[in-house]
């Protein structure tokens, strides 16, 4: 399979916020978000077989793996990326943007959906798989990129339609007004919980962090 870069970091959004993980970075994306801040890896990348990817991580000492992208579904390896990384003891989080269909994943229980519901400032709402909302259970995680009031008001809306069973995040466009939703989530009393995205707050907006 195509992949842009492999590291190893801190964990900066969702449940695993904090922790040491190995982030595996795909190739391709079949969205084009207005705010991406991966368009790297649209294109650039370098094959790997899946056992070269195992070789690679098995440097770094964690057992926590973030497959993320570009969107790591539109490869049909991923699944058997994450089988693969499972029989090897990896705790895997597959991130996903919530445009294909969560259910070929085969051995779910085994690992975190991270799935993202894109809001109207992205240009690509209309292009959501609502579907697998339903598909998400108490261990995934579902998260919404605000970039305005309207994104604010329209994952509202969806997170009052769905009722996921899951933790929800709404975390503002890097460089957005953080403390602005903030005062929104507690003025409405949303049960979500506001994502930062620590590893920039530490490093910035680069690279492999």
């Amino acid at each position: 399979m195509k992949i842009n870069e492999i590291f190893y970091s801190i964990q900066g959004e969702g449940n695993w916020s904090g922790l040491t993980n190995i982030f595996i970075r795909t190739t391709g994306c079949n969205l084009r978000c207005s705010f991406c801040d991966t368009k790297y890896a649209y294109d650039d990348g370098e094959e790997m077989s899946i056992e070269k990817i195992i070789k690679i991580i098995s440097r770094y000492p964690c057992k926590y793996v973030c497959l993320t992208g570009g969107e790591p579904l539109i490869q049909d390896e991923a699944i058997s990326l994450t089988k693969a990384l499972i029989k090897k003891g990896y705790n895997i989080c597959l991130e996903t943007n919530g445009s294909i269909d969560i259910g070929r994943i085969c051995d779910k229980k085994s690992l975190m959906v991270s799935l993202d519901i894109k809001c109207p400032s992205s240009n690509m709402h209309d292009k959501m798989n609502m579907d697998n909302i339903k598909k998400l259970d108490k261990k995934d995680q579902l998260k919404f990129i605000i970039g305005d009031k309207k994104d604010y008001e329209y994952a509202k809306k969806i997170i009052h339609k769905y009722k996921p069973s899951c933790h929800i995040f709404l975390q503002p466009v890097y460089g957005g007004n953080q403390k602005l939703l903030a005062e929104w989530i507690l003025r409405d009393e949303l049960n979500v919980k506001l994502g930062l995205q620590i590893h920039k707050i530490i490093w910035g907006d680069q690279r492999g962090i």
